[in-house]
């Protein structure tokens, strides 16, 4: 199918199944796909694994995900941070698990995951807690831990512009993990804010090629989760 665009954040999460595994752009809320979030609490699907940077903030986008009960795991660096304490609670409660993974360990994991590499060593985290249960080698004297690749079912990100076949523009930094992520789930959806023809942006600009996009749509103006936090706002 040459054109991606779908009509709306629920047809872009349809086919989300209980269980599956869900690679999350952002960074904190720069990149956060907040729309396709809500419309996958909406959607129903339960006992998911979550793959992304941090857990979210307050009671919207990730935060409201987890707090609706519909994450069975997560795999992040920093589960909590500022405004954090949906991820908290539940995890003292025992509701949900935690994969701890240094940041560019993560980064590296899903790297690695995208471009069909198992596993790879690394000295993060040797001499840690993190490290335990985990096959070490010594290369040159020095320490080394093997990490997995990371893959996924799904991966829900955000850019600023994309044409109908796929190709995405992000904005600046909110870019952070979504290429990578791209690459390493079976169907990469992205919510962009404006969707274009093919042909009308300029190709040395293009960071993702169509080629890792499964779907896109149209969110002419997402949400700001930190404006939606600071508002007291909670979803659904």
């Amino acid at each position: 199918m040459i054109n991606k665009q779908v009509t709306s954040p629920a047809e872009a999460v349809r086919d989300v199944f209980d269980g599956a595994t869900i690679m999350v752009g952002g960074f904190g809320e720069a990149g956060s796909p907040i729309e396709l979030i809500h419309a996958l609490i909406d959607q129903g699907a339960k006992g998911l694994t979550i793959v992304s940077n941090n857990c979210g903030s307050g009671e919207v986008g990730l935060a409201a995900l987890l707090n609706a009960e519909r994450v069975a795991k997560v795999i992040c660096s920093f589960p909590r941070t500022a405004n954090s304490t949906v991820f908290p609670d539940l995890y003292h409660s025992g509701k949900i698990k935690l994969e701890l993974t240094p940041q560019g360990t993560l980064a590296e994991r899903i790297r690695a995951g995208g471009a069909g590499i198992p596993a790879f060593y690394t000295p993060a985290a040797v001499g840690t807690p993190l490290a335990e249960g985990k096959e070490a080698r010594a290369f040159d004297g020095k320490t080394y831990i093997m990490e997995r690749g990371l893959k996924a079912d799904f991966a829900l990100i955000k850019g600023r512009m994309a044409d109908t076949h796929g190709n995405v523009v992000f904005n600046k930094t909110a870019r952070n993990f979504a290429p990578i992520m791209a690459m390493a789930a079976s169907v990469a959806v992205i919510q962009v804010e404006r969707v274009v023809e093919p042909g009308s942006m300029d190709p040395e600009t293009v960071v993702t090629p169509g080629i890792f996009i499964s779907r896109v749509v149209e969110v002419p103006e997402p949400a700001h989760e930190s404006q939606l936090v600071a508002a007291g706002v909670t979803y659904p």
